[in-house]
Formats: C-alpha cells, sequence, structure tokens
C-alpha cells in the first residue's frame, strides 16, 4: 500500500510469475521525472509483466510530468525522433484489474496493454490537456478479452486504440473527449499484421 502523500519514482520494471495474487493500493501521487531522459529511454514508465491476478487500486495518481516531453516531440516530423516512456506497460498479465486510479500527463501513451488476458479497467480516469502530442489513453495489442468500463479519457490522442490481433474488446460507458475517440489502427501498415 502506498499512502497519500508525494512520491517521485524513475522507471520501475515488476516481473512475475508470482505464486499469489498480487494487490497494489495506491492512495498517493506518484510522480514521473520532469526531465525525459531522466528515464533512460525506459519505453514504459511503471511497466508490469507475466503477472496472474494482479489488482491495481486506489484513489492514487501516477504524474507522468509530461509537459517537456510534448514540447520536444516531433514524431509527426522526424523518424528518428526519441521515443519518450509511456506511464504504464502492462505485458502477458491474465485475469487482473486495474481500479479507481488517475493516469496523469503521460510523455507518450498513458498505458500499453500486450499480451493480455482476462483484463479489466474499472473506474480509471486518465487525464492529459489537448494540447499534449501523442498521449493515446489506453493502446491495446495482441490481447483477449480486455474490459474498458465506467473510465474517463481526456488527452490529446486517441482515447481507445485498438493494435493487431485484439479479440474480444468491450469499451463501455467511456466518455472520451478532448482527443480522437475510439480509434482501430493503424492495421494494415506492417506486413502481416493480424
Amino acid at each position: 500500500m502506498i499512502p497519500s502523500g508525494l512520491y517521485k519514482m524513475n522507471g520501475v520494471a515488476v516481473k512475475g510469475p508470482c505464486k499469489a495474487p498480487i494487490e497494489i493500493q495506491v492512495d498517493g501521487t506518484i510522480q514521473a521525472p520532469e526531465n525525459p531522459d531522466e528515464l533512460n529511454d525506459a519505453y514504459e514508465w511503471i511497466k508490469i509483466q507475466y503477472v496472474d491476478f494482479l489488482t491495481l487500486s486506489g484513489k492514487g495518481v501516477f504524474d507522468g510530468n509530461g509537459e517537456i516531453a510534448w514540447k520536444q516531440n516531433d514524431c509527426g516530423k522526424n523518424s528518428k525522433c526519441k521515443r519518450r516512456s509511456m506511464n504504464f506497460g502492462f505485458n502477458f498479465l491474465k485475469h487482473s484489474i486495474v481500479r479507481d486510479i488517475t493516469s496523469k500527463d503521460s510523455k507518450n501513451f498513458h498505458v500499453n496493454v500486450l499480451g493480455c488476458t482476462n483484463f479489466t479497467f474499472d473506474g480509471f480516469t486518465i487525464t492529459a490537456p489537448g494540447t499534449s502530442i501523442n498521449t493515446d489513453g489506453i493502446h491495446i495489442g495482441r490481447s483477449t478479452d480486455v474490459k474498458v468500463l465506467n473510465t474517463n479519457i481526456a488527452t490529446g490522442d486517441d482515447c481507445v486504440s485498438l493494435g493487431d490481433g485484439s479479440r474480444q474488446i468491450t469499451v463501455q460507458n467511456v466518455n472520451c473527449g478532448p482527443g480522437h475517440g475510439i480509434s482501430v489502427g493503424s492495421l494494415g501498415k506492417y506486413p502481416n499484421e493480424e
């Protein structure tokens, strides 16, 4: 449990397998470094992978402190741009839930869901200004039975985006805006995508 208060944190990777269900309750604010370079090119600021039966809950805020990164983002014009960290990477999780927490001002996408099965977001809040570049709310790829429920997503890019290999996806009672809404794509960009 992380109680109320402000905690500064660099990149963290949590990797299973675990022998029992894991619950992380966050009631405080966890803040990333303001300077994107201090995350040492971590693709995901908080990466959790290969865990079954994870619960991440509480009234806490994960503040990606992304304003400097948005100003430096020239990826629309520069194919060799420096990729900045997403707030969360949930990779290869099963039977897990994210409930009631907030993702704020990510430097890049807020959440990347990859290779997950039976994964639920409920009462989740994502917030960033409309001017934040490339801050997709929840991107889902190669995952089955992902539910996004009762969630508020305000970003400068897609609210929910579906990548290749996504199956049995439910998006219900989700408020989007500002941003581009719910997107399927960019499918077909690479050969042999599902």
